[in-house]
């Protein structure tokens, strides 16, 4: 079986500057990438995932429609809209550390890397059973929302999961504690540190 390390939407809209900044998401951009560069041999595959929402589109409700505000639970502002600036990585991320790409959120809220898809139009789950993957490392943004859902996720399909709290950022302290709760619950190990 093989083990692969799972890259949560480190985008420069989730980092400071951006449309959802994450305070601290640049900084972990530049951690997961010295991480992996100094453990080039501990994953068989690194996965990264990017939220993709389709523009000019509610995306399944998780944009407010036009003149509303969002409320920052179920709806959110503008943000990763294919192909615009936003939903590109942060440039502090090297993407020659990513071996697979994973595009999720089009026209849906999509916060689990398991709602997306390869380039080729791969589901994650098949792509997970092809691979013989059994086991993920968790890192990236934001911990309270896609890191919580994606390793929650992660374990309904199986597979035996850590979060490497040292290496993701979250939009508040309050939501990151309780996401972390809900993950060792759910079963995640959540650890500090690699």
């Amino acid at each position: 079986m093989a083990s692969a390390l799972f890259i949560i939407d480190v985008q420069n809209d989730f980092c400071e500057g951006g449309a959802l900044a994450c305070e601290g998401g640049a900084a972990v951009a530049s951690k997961i990438t010295s991480f992996v560069n100094e453990n080039p041999n501990r994953y068989d595959f690194v996965i990264a995932s990017r939220d993709w929402h389709t523009p000019q589109d509610l995306n399944g409700g998780h944009f407010p429609p036009e003149g509303e505000q969002p409320d920052f639970v179920g709806t959110w502002p503008l943000h990763c809209l294919a192909g615009e600036e936003g939903a590109e990585y942060h440039p502090n991320l090297d993407t020659s550390i990513i071996d697979i790409h994973i595009k999720k959120g089009q026209g849906a809220h999509g916060y689990s890397i398991f709602e997306g898809t390869t380039d080729q139009g791969e589901a994650l789950p098949d792509l997970l059973k092809r691979l013989e993957i059994d086991e993920v490392d968790v890192v990236g943004i934001a911990t309270d929302y896609c890191v919580r859902a994606s390793s929650i996720d992660a374990v309904t399909n199986g597979l035996a999961v850590r979060v490497i709290t040292s290496l993701t950022a979250g939009v508040a302290a309050e939501s990151t504690e309780a996401a972390i709760d809900d993950m060792a619950d759910a079963g995640v190990e959540v650890l500090a540190t690699p």
